[in-house]
């Protein structure tokens, strides 16, 4: 696996775990629809979260959030619908980015709510 994938995976597996010991609930990990994956989708009460990863080893070209793009965030938009239509409840839905900065030291966990809207 290619140390950029690698860095990836573990990033999500981080932020999986973070998400859960916050009492998130993760409903499906890289949910692919049409050009879009999601990294995770997760519910808290009555909100679904689609949340996006950005791992990074260091902030030498800038912070991981700033790595997510307006086509991107249109694509991931589109794809969070798709899973909300098949969701048999009404649900609020939000779009959260986690950014990590993973080095051989430490992670730094930074979890931004409500990091773009979609209307």
């Amino acid at each position: 696996m290619e140390v950029r994938h690698e860095l990836g995976r573990n990033g999500e597996n981080l932020a999986a775990a973070y998400l859960e010991k916050e009492g998130y609930i993760i409903l499906a990990r890289n949910y692919r629809y049409l050009k879009s994956e999601i990294d995770l989708i997760a519910r808290t009460k009555d909100i679904i979260i689609e949340v996006e990863v950005k791992t990074r080893s260091s902030r030498d070209f800038g912070n991981p959030q700033e790595f997510v793009k307006p086509k991107q965030i249109n694509n991931l938009v589109l794809a969070l619908d798709h899973f909300v239509q098949n969701f048999t409840t009404p649900v609020e839905v939000r779009f959260d980015i986690i950014a990590i900065v993973q080095s051989e030291k430490s992670n730094e966990i930074e979890h931004i709510k409500d990091a773009f809207y979609h209307f």
